[in-house]
């Protein structure tokens, strides 16, 4: 019976009558994450670094030249050309930058030559000695727990690279697992009353791969990022009743009715997986009515606490308390959570072409505090050792200013979408501190040392959460080489 590829132990436990004994076994099976894990045929392949990742995504296209890679080349060179440079003909060089794109017929973009100096200061800090640009002083205090990769690339030169930075495939090719999605898969569960997977912050719009970069395509729907809102009064729409006046008893009754139907239904669907997840959903959406306000309760935290994420002060609060909810969520079991910072309805709030210097600084200034407190909290709870956090955009921005034709607010005081070289840091879950991995060439315009393409970063995510990339398949599927990515051991302590 247990082995019948249309019945397994839980189907069977709920659909035989076992009522509340059956109940209370699979939800025990299920707070183990045991269940889970078995259903999917998947536990960790090695003993993990990290039991939760804190992926925090900067909409629209962070500078690396303004943020973790500062070039003195470029105020050496300012204004000038970059064919006046000695480096021209490296930099310049027209198969070197198509190289890189899928298709460079049609995603070609003209290549600014004015070079734009740096629009803010930097200095090294810690004892590692980590050049950090004066936009991120906070951060800069972390120094000694970052890796800045300084060599990452992508393939795609607009703003479908948000998608690929979270799936590693071009947005022209449609819906395909996110990194948070292939976590949940691989690993299930390890929380009774919350997902395993949460995003925090509106992610991309429309334009740029919207619930696709926190989506899980042919994995499943239960092994998609779970929205919420940092407000504990009304964090997620489905968490209450409709009803006022149900009490939860009532409610609870509710649930176990449609439960019972819906798993009849499943009796004549087995394989329906939108039935499957609808089922967990109700089953989850009970049970995150009192364990997700209690995430947000964030009076619960000392003023110091809320002090060191910048609750505040109007600048950092928004963000402060989604970083703060982060943490309050690692502790709580969930594998891995997604923050999203700088949505406007369009390519992003970061996607500065004008006016850099002005956005960039305000920008950085909403989360270069929070982001700080985020690390310096976890580590004095002695939780960054199993925490993750990695902090990164699509790409970076061109060395050079950018001017258009027929635009007169584009005309040199921003800096244009760059996907041949940008950087990513991060911290916690078994990755170096005070580390610098990688190079972009002297003017940050082409990746040239230990280059890594986005998937490679995926790849070092699921090695420290215990999972070999290479041996996370999907029956039906077939992964492409790139979308395995390799892991970047160097920066693994």
């Amino acid at each position: 019976m247990f082995n019948s590829p249309q019945m397994n132990r839980r189907t069977f436990l709920n659909d035989t009558g076992m009522g509340m004994t059956g109940m209370a076994l699979s939800s025990l099976l299920f707070q183990e994450g045991k269940l889970q894990a078995a259903e999917a045929g998947l536990v960790p392949h090695m003993v993990p670094r990290a039991k939760s990742v804190i992926w925090i995504f900067l909409i629209g296209g962070l500078s690396h030249l303004e943020s973790f890679d500062p070039k003195p080349a470029l105020n050496k060179y300012a204004g000038k050309s970059i064919d006046e440079t000695p480096y021209a003909e490296s930099v310049l060089n027209k198969d070197k930058i198509n190289k890189i794109l899928l298709d460079p017929s049609k995603q070609k973009r003209e290549v600014f030559k004015a070079i734009m100096p740096l629009q803010t200061g930097y200095k090294k800090y810690g004892e590692s000695g980590l050049e950090i640009s004066d936009w991120f002083p906070n951060l800069g205090t972390c120094a000694d727990d970052l890796t800045l990769v300084r060599s990452m690339w992508t393939i795609d030169n607009n703003h479908g690279a948000q998608l690929t930075y979270h799936t590693g495939r071009k947005i022209t090719e449609g819906a395909f697992p996110t990194v948070g999605s292939w976590v949940s898969y691989g690993l299930g569960t390890a929380n009774q009353n919350l997902p395993h997977y949460v995003v925090l912050g509106n992610p991309s719009a429309d334009c740029c791969g919207a619930a696709w970069t926190h989506g899980s395509s042919y994995l499943g729907p239960e092994h998609a990022g779970v929205r919420m809102e940092v407000d504990p009064k009304d964090p997620l729409s489905f968490v209450r009743s409709a009803d006022d006046s149900m009490t939860p008893s009532e409610q609870q009754e509710m649930f176990g009715l449609l439960g019972k139907l819906n798993r009849h239904a499943g009796i004549q669907y087995p394989d329906d997986k939108n039935l499957k997840a609808r089922i967990k959903s109700y089953e989850l959406a009970f049970q995150m009515q009192s364990a997700v306000p209690e995430v947000m309760a964030f009076e619960e935290e000392s003023q110091h606490v809320q002090e060191l994420y910048g609750l505040n002060e109007s600048t950092t609060k928004s963000f402060g308390e989604k970083c703060l909810a982060a943490r309050r969520l690692t502790e709580r079991g969930v594998r891995f959570i997604q923050l999203f910072h700088g949505y406007r309805g369009n390519a992003g709030a970061w996607d500065s072409h004008r006016d850099i210097k002005r956005l960039h600084s305000q920008l950085s200034a909403q989360v270069d505090q929070p982001i700080a407190g985020l690390i310096k909290d976890l580590k004095q709870r002695g939780l960054l050792d199993e925490t993750m956090i990695v902090i990164g955009s699509e790409f970076g921005r061109t060395p050079g200013a950018e001017h258009r034709n027929g635009n007169s607010t584009v005309q040199g005081t921003g800096r244009d979408h760059h996907p041949h070289g940008f950087s990513v840091a991060m911290a916690g879950g078994g990755i170096k501190g005070g580390h610098i991995h990688g190079a972009t060439d002297e003017l940050g315009f082409h990746a040239v040392e230990d280059r890594h393409y986005v998937t490679d970063l995926h790849a070092t995510v699921l090695h420290q959460m215990g999972l070999d990339t290479t041996r996370l398949n999907y029956p039906g599927r077939q992964r492409l080489e790139r979308d395995y990515g390799e892991v970047i051991h160097d920066i693994i302590s």
